[in-house]
């Protein structure tokens, strides 16, 4: 068999499988297109998921006849002449126009922001047609339809129409976070109108508008250099976090990227603040010098290569876990809305429902009892005769006394001063402008947790000795596991020995848990060990091992605290990085400002 040169058109249908695999691929290269143009404006049209009709508007420099005739075949491109060393626009290939016209029907309309009238030109399934006068505004007008009619095997294996357009919109997310002052809108019968207005460099500001609101306000600034490679963006703290990875947007030198190595860095710095299942929420953007990043790694241009992995790697992982140690321990202000919205005014245990058209009132409100009585002339020593009587019955930590007569040590702590504990697991704290309700068993097992990593961090044990040893059979095998480890644990003060084939003798346990119970946490340990990935860092594998006995020494949930023991907790929490969150990413506390309080009461 000899070997021949391919068709042009066929060459074009074998490169779109790789460039583009979606219409969200199509929308990406030219959107990219767009903003290498130096548009200010861009608008996004879809039809069907992008399937039908993908429209791309922009305002920039436009094209001329002459190059709109090359601008439609492969390798043709204004982006580069001689090397691939210092790529600093977001295409460079010269493949996308001609591609999405080897399996779709492509129209470019453009015109120069001088020139009198602009041009277009064509291309059906590869046929191209000559290059044409065509009226035109300033820029570039990009129409795709029947995206993969040519090829319709790939149509086979797209999703539904609203999945596809779900990705485009996730592209001009992306792309409208990495240029905050390009104004996008996205629209077409598929969809609502999504629009991102200018934001200029206010890259927070433009943030908000796609990751809502609240982002801001629970988001951490990172900025960190190594070796001229700068790191700068946000972070969210711990507590505000989602269900998936969407939510984390990395750019390397303004290039949108879904690098594994980097989503992986973030994963590793929120380790032990996130729970298993839930992602923290980050924007992060990586500048160094284009020779050190290859971009060329997949037509999709999604990935990259850095020169030093490493280097990069560990600058996001140790930014990012200097700025939750520095500012990553308050709760999510998003606990608070949450908890707010939970009331209702007029809630009633009657569930009765004023009719419709009524205003609420104290004469309509559910809660008020169907005949109620006059109130007596005496109403007024009646509330003090049952005010007296709820005194009595309080205990004393939960009164609740005035803020002035708060020492001002106390009022002036971020966590306040404890007043009252609640169904002996919840503190109720009240702060110079409001109050904190504190988990008593997540806030003290992060402590613990803490207090355990530096015990390992410098190998300096604080343990206890049992009179009498605690024996524990074990099946063999979970003994073999337990002494692999044996030094490690020796670390944080667990002190084991090998007792008979079956059984190991615990002598030591961690001073910082107290009284422990010494079997169930052994027991524990030797099943999560078995479990563990043997792939995983030595690192991780004792982080695991701390906030298990963490866990064994916290606080109780139903132990009943003093005021001074409550008091203490707060003291601690404040001094302790990362206790915003327990171990497993729930928040330790939540805060209620005095104006939330008084607007759920109707007081503001």
């Amino acid at each position: 068999m000899s070997v021949k040169q391919l068709p042009e058109t066929l060459i074009n249908q074998i490169a779109a499988g790789e460039v583009i695999e979606r219409p969200a691929s199509a929308a990406k290269e030219l959107i990219e297109n767009a903003i290498d143009a130096g548009a200010t404006r861009i608008e996004i049209a879809t039809a069907g998921g992008g399937k039908s009709l993908l429209r791309v508007t922009d305002n920039g420099c436009g094209m001329s006849p002459e190059d709109l005739a090359l601008a439609i075949r492969r390798h043709c491109t204004s982006k580069i002449s001689s090397t691939l060393m210092h790529i600093r626009t977001l295409g460079f290939r010269g493949e996308a126009l001609p591609s999405i016209g080897s399996v779709a029907k492509l129209s470019v309309r453009s015109r120069r922001p001088g020139d009198d009238s602009g041009s277009e030109i064509e291309v059906i399934g590869g046929k191209v047609s000559p290059v044409r006068p065509a009226p035109a505004n300033p820029g570039t007008v990009v129409e795709v339809r029947d995206l993969f009619f040519a090829t319709p095997a790939r149509l086979k294996f797209l999703k539904t129409e609203r999945a596809e357009a779900g990705a485009i919109t996730e592209v001009v997310k992306r792309m409208a976070i990495a240029f905050p002052a390009i104004r996008f809108v996205l629209s077409g019968p598929d969809r609502s109108t999504l629009e991102f207005s200018a934001c200029g460099k206010d890259s927070l500001a433009r943030m908000g508008q796609v990751l809502g609101a609240d982002f801001a306000e629970n988001s951490i600034e990172i900025e960190a250099e190594r070796e001229a490679v700068r790191l700068t963006g946000f972070a969210g703290v711990p507590t505000f976090n989602r269900g998936n990875s969407a939510h984390q947007y990395a750019f390397v030198n303004g290039r949108p990227v879904q690098d594994k190595l980097i989503l992986q860095a973030i994963r590793a710095a929120y380790s032990d603040t996130v729970p298993y299942g839930r992602y923290p929420v980050a924007v992060l953007s990586i500048a160094l010098d284009p020779a050190f990043v290859d971009v060329n790694v997949h037509p999709a241009k999604s990935d990259v290569r850095f020169r030093d992995p490493g280097l990069v790697r560990g600058l996001i992982v140790g930014a990012l876990k200097e700025a939750l140690a520095r500012d990553g321990s308050r709760a999510a202000t998003t606990g608070a809305a949450a908890m707010a919205s939970a009331f209702r005014p007029g809630f009633s245990p009657f569930h009765r429902t004023p009719q419709p058209g009524r205003a609420w009132s104290y004469e309509t409100s559910p809660s008020r009892p169907v005949s109620a009585p006059a109130a007596p002339a005496s109403a007024p020593q009646f509330a003090e005769r049952a005010q007296a009587g709820f005194d009595s019955m309080a205990a004393p930590s939960a009164r609740l006394d005035r803020a002035e007569d708060l020492p001002v040590e106390e009022r002036d702590h971020p966590l306040g001063a404890a007043r009252a504990q609640i169904h002996e697991n919840y503190i109720i704290a009240q702060t110079a402008d409001g109050l904190v309700i504190v988990d008593q068993h997540a806030a003290h097992e992060r402590l613990v947790y803490e207090a355990l990593r530096q015990s390992l961090a410098t190998r300096s044990r604080a343990s206890q000795m049992l009179l009498i040893p605690e024996i524990i059979d074990l099946p063999e095998e979970d003994c073999d596991r337990l002494m692999a480890h044996a030094e490690d644990f020796a670390a944080m003060g667990l002190g084991i020995e090998r007792f008979g084939p079956g059984a190991v003798a615990v002598r030591e346990t961690p001073a910082i848990l107290g009284e422990v119970n010494a079997v169930g946490l052994v027991r524990q340990l030797a099943d999560e060990i078995a479990e563990w990935d043997h792939a995983a860092s030595l690192a991780a594998k004792l982080d695991y091992v701390a906030a298990t006995m963490a866990c064994h020494g916290s606080v109780r949930s139903g132990r009943r605290l003093k005021p001074e023991e409550m008091n203490a907790l707060l003291r601690k929490m404040e001094a302790t990085p990362g206790s915003g969150q327990c171990n497993h990413g729930r928040p330790t506390y939540i805060e209620l400002k005095l104006a939330d309080i008084e607007r759920l009461f109707g007081r503001s």
